[in-house]
């Protein structure tokens, strides 16, 4: 019996009774502590509880893989809150204040995870196993350890600064608020405590990774300490109109050392490879199968039909018709998208290119004799999907039900060892001011495994020196981690968030102005910057077919495939096709490059194609031809830091106030700071009597 479903079976049995308060929770069990404490079962019951604290919408389940993943030059978020005036809630666009509702929602989920954790920590160490330090209990509590680190960890990431203890709160109420403790304190106490629990933990090749095992401990000191090293947003108290300062602790290489110690732990303790495909690390949890030893090192462990909306947020929208129910699969959202221009940022031939960037979705519509079908449809749009994860991956015969929307049951992976390879590239370049033997071989590991022959002239590229290294790891991490809550924390670490993120609008702003003006300007330093001349001469009209995947179409495209995108290919054989072979996909015809005449005729006429049956979508349609400026969803998408305008101009934001944007790109120094923290909610502080205030120029 898989984890989750042990979990979950424990959780039937236990009172886990929400709340209005963020530190007013109830007890993990309905029994008493020195009932439950006393008896191991109870134990283990009482940790289910804190899992399913980790688990919630509000926190992992959701928040974190959608709301709180903000725009960037790999992920991308255009809705309906990108226009030209300020939302409040549309925290991927850097435009919030302390009002905006998820804001609440997530604190007050970080914060019962944590007094779930707190309580059970307790438990357990007054408890007689803990004095006898039994292994079963011992584990335990570093699981719960692990868990608390997280929270804590994330909330430092989001909102700098914020309310910090390890002690559970006091008769069961919420006047005892912690006080606010410095970001640098706080990763000091989540590394110390899991410094001194993994010891007692037991390794991942004995466990399964739906647990906290001691490398991901290691792990996720690796992690914290990296993170306590790099760059972040610090207030500036004595001006409140600031929007803070970019700064790293003087004694930053303190926890480099130990982010390089305890990710070389995890890869000295040889308990996890990258021998699964790429494509499959992600498909097999679509499936519910759950591989140990491999990449994944912790992943989130959610229940079909009850938690998680991995799989529904992520991967091609599949929607109803006037209230049909949507095929076997049930509905999915797709509204976990990427950047358009995400799939030009890779390197040719790579492997995850072709898997990732998603350019189709479905609708279950009637067709011309009454059938409800499902038809796909290409994605011309401003964003495409992310096919790491979807439940139109499931195996149909394993589906969840037409009715169904989220509540996948589909793990996440938290912590991979792909990661753990590349924080120890990062960490060893920057202790030795250049790559190291090991941090080479680290990170020639991740790369190899996404392209056919290794493409070693990126890696020897990347030997040239400390920033060569450090650009070349970063770049890896981009085409790594899409859809992992990963590129925006990077940026900031390593104060290039700024600078990426003028690049990341100017792609955009190009591409709406090209087509609305037919000039942007800012070409050259786009290509410059990407490494390669694409943004004016984007595809504008792409050809493709729409199929079910069969042998004899694979036959058919081997010997054509160079030219489509969507298929990983090697000397014409199809490596991997996509994991949906009941529903149709879409396949591109030179999709990197400008393509003005139809494809050949006779160009595929095997194997169910025929030279008439291309298909045909423009793209790139993103002017306001009528004022010669490209459209609201061009301008606004990163409105909280740069803007355009109708009247044809670009502008910074600078502690609230705008600056026109030179024709020269400015240096990071030189740019505003991205204003990524989120402020405490409005609730939080107005309960806190004074205890908690905003900075970074909320108000």
């Amino acid at each position: 019996m898989k984890l989750k479903n042990i979990l979950w079976a424990g959780l039937s049995a236990l009172a886990l009774v929400s709340c209005d308060d963020y530190l007013e929770v109830e007890a993990p069990s309905s029994s008493t502590d020195e009932f439950v404490y006393s008896y191991k079962s109870e134990i283990n019951r009482a940790l289910n509880g804190v899992y399913a604290k980790a688990i919630v919408g509000d926190l992992y389940g959701n928040a974190y893989q959608r709301t709180f993943v903000y725009n960037s030059d790999v992920d991308m978020q255009i809705d309906a809150n990108n226009a030209a005036s300020s939302d409040g809630n549309a925290y991927a666009r850097f435009d919030c204040n302390h009002r905006g509702g998820e804001i609440l929602k997530y604190w007050t989920a970080s914060y019962r995870l944590i007094e779930y954790a707190n309580r059970f920590i307790a438990g357990v160490e007054s408890s007689e196993f803990y004095k006898v330090q039994d292994a079963d209990v011992m584990q335990q509590l570093g699981e719960a350890k692990c868990l608390r680190a997280m929270a804590y960890h994330d909330l430092v990431v989001m909102f700098g600064d914020v309310p910090f203890k390890f002690a559970p709160t006091a008769g069961n109420s919420s006047d005892e608020l912690p006080p606010v403790m410095s970001r640098s304190a706080v990763q000091d106490s989540i590394i110390k405590d899991l410094q001194e629990i993994a010891p007692y933990m037991v390794s991942s090749k004995t466990s399964t990774v739906e647990r906290c095992s001691r490398e991901f401990a290691h792990a996720l000191i690796a992690r914290v300490a990296l993170t306590a090293g790099g760059y972040s947003l610090h207030p500036v108290k004595d001006n409140e109109r600031s929007y803070g300062e970019m700064k790293r602790p003087d004694n930053y290489k303190d926890y480099y050392e130990i982010a390089m110690l305890y990710a070389d732990s995890v890869i000295m303790a040889g308990t996890h490879k990258l021998t699964q495909n790429y494509q499959d690390v992600f498909v097999n949890p679509c499936n519910y199968l759950v591989v140990n030893g491999d990449d994944v090192i912790f992943e989130l462990p959610f229940a079909k039909l009850s938690t998680g909306n991995t799989g529904y947020i992520q991967g091609p929208t599949y929607s109803a018709y006037e209230g049909n129910t949507v095929g076997a699969w049930g509905a999915a959202s797709g509204n976990g998208r990427l950047s358009a221009f995400y799939r030009f940022l890779f390197r040719d031939n790579d492997i995850r290119r072709e898997f990732v960037n998603g350019m189709w979705y479905y609708s279950y519509v009637q067709n011309a004799d009454g059938v409800m079908v499902d038809t796909v449809y290409i994605r011309n749009d401003y964003t495409v999907h992310n096919n790491k994860w979807s439940k139109l991956w499931t195996a149909e015969s394993n589906a969840l039900g037409s009715e169904t929307t989220g509540s996948t049951g589909i793990n996440f992976p938290y912590m991979r060892y792909a990661d753990v390879l590349l924080m120890y590239a990062e960490a060893a370049n920057e202790l030795n001011d250049g790559p190291t033997e090991k941090a080479i071989q680290c990170l020639t590991e991740v790369h190899n495994r996404a392209f056919i022959d290794g493409d070693p002239t990126f890696i020897a590229e990347a030997q040239a020196g400390k920033d060569a290294f450090q650009k070349a790891v970063l770049d890896e991490r981009k085409w790594e981690f899409a859809g992992e809550n990963s590129r925006w924390r990077d940026l900031v670490r390593t104060n290039t968030y700024s600078q990426e993120l003028v690049y990341s609008f100017l792609r955009y702003y190009s591409a709406g102005s090209q087509n609305a003006s037919g000039f942007c300007g800012y070409e050259d330093a786009i290509n410059e910057h990407d490494g390669r001349m694409y943004i004016d001469n984007l595809p504008e009209r792409i050809y493709y077919h729409a199929y079910r995947i069969g042998e004899a179409n694979v036959r058919a495209l081997a010997a054509f495939a160079t030219q489509l995108y969507g298929y990983q290919i090697s000397n014409g054989i199809v490596l991997k096709q996509y994991p949906n072979q009941s529903l149709k996909s879409i396949r591109l015809y030179n999709a990197y490059e400008r393509a003005r005449q139809e494809p050949p005729k006779g160009l595929i006429t095997v194997g169910g194609f025929s030279a008439e049956s291309w298909l045909k979508a423009d793209f790139y349609q993103w002017g306001n031809t009528d004022i010669g400026v490209p459209k609201d969803q061009c301008l606004y998408s990163f409105y909280g830091f740069i803007r355009g305008d109708v009247n044809g101009n670009i502008w910074l934001v600078r502690d609230g106030a705008l600056e026109m944007l030179p024709s020269t790109i400015p240096s990071v120094e030189q740019l505003p700071v991205v204003r990524y923290i989120l402020p405490y909610p409005e609730d939080v502080i107005s309960r806190s009597s004074g205890l908690y205030k905003n900075y970074y120029g909320y108000k």
